[in-house]
């Protein structure tokens, strides 16, 4: 799933190429993606981006264009796009944006499960998603005290609260194995249980870890941001491989629909964690 520093990176690229366009047609090609129905798709027109945690926002005039690319959405961007509109299919095509100058983006998603989310609004509040949404986890005045008021009563693991949009924006399956790696914490840890070190910890190696992922993806094509996430990544999606930092067996914690990776000599003392729902370190 694309995270904060993918759409964030989607957002830099897409304003050096919006800037003084006016989008001439938006076509919807799956039923499933428009969750908005006033206003209509044909008031849409001009173009600036901004985000809003893994919400992309694009001000069109006085409207906003917002999506949420889910697990499997992604944009595509097109230089020149065919003069013939796409016929409405079972394809990953989801929705098209065609500009003055005939380029324009395809948004698509792969799979079965249709999770892809557009909507029309006038403001990005009356998004649900955005609505709830707490505090970006890169903006300046989300500082050390700011994220430890955040930790204070929480019973949660750290993995499910690092996740948990409404806390804090942006972060997701990916890049919380990546802040916990980084801060080597135990993905089960409760949030409550950390002292005042470990916060200072998991701070610092949140902030870093989102602002080195957003500065890997900045200045490169939409299309190769999906691998660039992948090569950063030390331990997310790496089960079997050797830590780069230790040389421990990265391992794996499965649950009903994701799964988290982690190492155990940076993370749990050397311990690994047993692969089932509700784990506790093994004893």
């Amino acid at each position: 799933m694309p995270e904060l520093p993918e759409v964030e990176a989607l957002r830099e690229f897409l304003d050096g190429r919006l800037a003084g366009r006016t989008v001439t047609r938006v076509l919807p090609l799956a039923v499933s993606v428009l969750k908005t129905y006033d206003p209509p798709l044909s008031a849409l027109e001009g173009l600036p981006a901004a985000r809003h945690g893994k919400f992309l926002d694009l001000r069109v005039g006085e409207l906003h264009l917002v999506t949420h690319l889910a697990r499997a959405g992604w944009l595509h961007w097109r230089d020149t796009l065919p003069d013939r509109p796409p016929r409405p299919g079972k394809g990953p095509l989801a929705l098209r944006a065609v500009l003055d100058d005939g380029s324009g983006f395809d948004l698509t998603e792969a799979g079965t499960q249709k999770r892809l989310a557009v909507y029309v609004v006038h403001d990005p509040q009356e998004v649900p998603g955005i609505a709830r949404l707490g505090p970006d986890p890169l903006a300046a005045e989300f500082d050390r005290e700011a994220f430890a008021a955040l930790l204070t009563g929480e019973r949660r693991q750290i993995k499910g609260l690092l996740r948990d949009q409404g806390v804090i924006a942006g972060i997701g399956n990916a890049y919380s194995d990546e802040i916990l790696h980084a801060a080597r914490m135990s993905p089960f840890l409760l949030a409550s249980a950390l002292d005042e070190e470990q916060v200072t910890r998991l701070y610092t190696a949140a902030r870093e870890t989102l602002r080195d992922a957003v500065e890997r993806s900045r200045g490169l094509a939409a299309g190769l941001l999906k691998a660039e996430k992948k090569t950063g990544l030390r331990v997310h999606g790496r089960t079997g491989e050797p830590c780069p930092v230790c040389g421990d067996t990265v391992r794996e914690v499965s649950f009903a629909d994701s799964a988290l990776q982690y190492c155990p000599t940076c993370q749990t003392g050397g311990k690994p964690l047993a692969d089932r729902r509700l784990s506790r370190l093994l004893k």
